[in-house]
């Protein structure tokens, strides 16, 4: 073999062993004791910063983000649309704290074998750090679940409320009006559906009792294709106890003033905005956390198979 033909199979033999080498499967260290118990349930990403934010100056706070369009927002609320209006204003304040979510549904998950009183206590005695208004969305297991899930879905729906709320409450009326229009909203056992002066409303029968409405907005906001059960679009989860505990995170009067746009928290407006969320403080704010105390558990968690939430309430129909 001559010295030209023993340098090309060394330089094969070498890219061979060069390629080999690159695609040789990264293997992950399995984590230690102390960071799997670290780890959170939801490894999720925050949402990102308004695009012009990372090119700005450090001196500079980030800029505004920029207003979504009628048709976007139809689309970003429709999976919350129908939902009772206490509910979904819980929901929309709390979405303003979207960076909570995740540790709230994995607390959320952990105790799902509580609900009343009981998980009302657990909650206090927790010393849990998170808003008031994401404390009162843990009886909602499923619904905190769905939102730390998707937490593109919940920081576009947080800035969406800061910035313009105005435009936030109008793409959920057009949403529910098209859901009416087509047959699937009507009252319910569980929830009264009132146009109020071309508001429509949703109130729970009885306001002790709420029931998450489990629907697929690519049916409910459209016209039924021929053959369709209108009465099969909305199914409901089990009943939520929503107890006279449950007072200190605004639940009573929870709601909306649709007429002037008003988010309505403990019968009071909830005006926390883009510009004043670093510093706004409920007027509702609960009274027994405080921030420098320890978090203990006081109490046994639910088994990890235990979701009481999950499995709609008795399969029943608009």
């Amino acid at each position: 073999m001559n010295t030209l033909t023993k340098a090309l199979c060394t330089a094969t033999l070498t890219s061979l062993a060069t390629i080999s080498f690159a695609q040789a499967p990264i293997v992950r260290q399995p984590p230690t004791p102390d960071q799997q118990q670290a780890d959170p349930q939801y490894q999720l990403p925050p949402p990102p910063p308004p695009p012009d934010a990372q090119s700005q100056p450090q001196s500079q706070p980030p800029q505004m983000p920029a207003p979504v369009a009628p048709q976007q927002l139809d689309q970003l609320v429709q999976r919350i649309a129908l939902y009772p209006d206490p509910l979904l204003a819980q929901v929309l304040t709390a979405s303003t704290f979207w960076q909570e979510i995740a540790d709230a549904a994995n607390w959320a998950q952990q105790h799902s074998n509580l609900t009343g009183d009981a998980l009302a206590q657990a909650i206090q005695a927790d010393n849990l750090p998170w808003d008031p208004s994401v404390l009162a969305l843990l009886p909602f297991p499923s619904v905190l679940d769905m939102m730390a899930r998707d937490p593109q879905w919940t920081g576009n729906l947080g800035n969406a409320v800061l910035v313009q709320r105005n435009d936030v409450m109008d793409a959920v009326q057009r949403q529910r009006q098209a859901a009416h229009n087509y047959g699937y909203l009507t009252s319910t056992p569980y929830d009264n559906v009132v146009d109020n002066g071309g508001a429509i409303e949703i109130q729970p029968v009885n306001t002790a009792y709420y029931y998450v409405p489990v629907y697929n907005p690519a049916i409910v906001f459209y016209a039924p294709r021929p053959g369709f059960v209108i009465t099969t679009g909305i199914r409901f989860g089990p009943p939520i106890i929503i107890g006279p505990a449950f007072g200190v995170y605004g639940w009573y009067g929870a709601g909306f003033g649709w007429g002037g746009h008003t988010i309505l928290i403990d019968h009071r407006p909830w005006t926390r905005t883009y510009y004043n969320r670093a510093v706004y403080v409920h007027p509702y704010e609960h009274p027994y956390v405080h921030p420098a105390a320890p978090r203990v558990e006081n109490h046994p968690p639910a088994p990890h198979n235990e979701h009481h939430e999950s499995a709609p309430h008795n399969e029943h129909p608009h």
